[in-house]
């Protein structure tokens, strides 16, 4: 669960970041503390989904499931879209039913 709460904070920090908005701002424009926004975008608390949604479309994102089989194809849409190849990652699950430590 660790890897999700970093991921979505890793990702709504940059998307922050693109938007050209400090912390203050952001915290402004959906009356959430700064202090939380700081918390969230160093993943030192489990994101409530409800958090996530604000913040989000506060910054011009949609939050949605994507069938693991059509990431790719998203992926591909998010590359051709113009983001730049420093801020995106190749594409993993938000979530793993294994821990790393299962596989020897």
């Amino acid at each position: 669960m660790v890897y999700a709460v970093e991921y979505l904070a890793k990702a709504l920090m940059g998307a922050r970041k693109r938007k050209k908005l400090s912390q203050r701002a952001l915290s402004k424009k959906v009356g959430m503390p700064q202090s939380q926004i700081s918390r969230i975008e160093n993943a030192a608390v489990d994101l409530q989904a409800s958090s996530l949604i604000e913040l989000a479309r506060a910054l011009d994102l949609e939050v949605m499931l994507v069938p693991r089989k059509h990431v790719p194809a998203v992926a591909s849409l998010i590359r051709a879209s113009g983001v730049p190849d420093s801020e995106q990652e190749a594409p993993r699950p938000a979530y793993s039913l294994e821990r790393k430590d299962d596989h020897g």
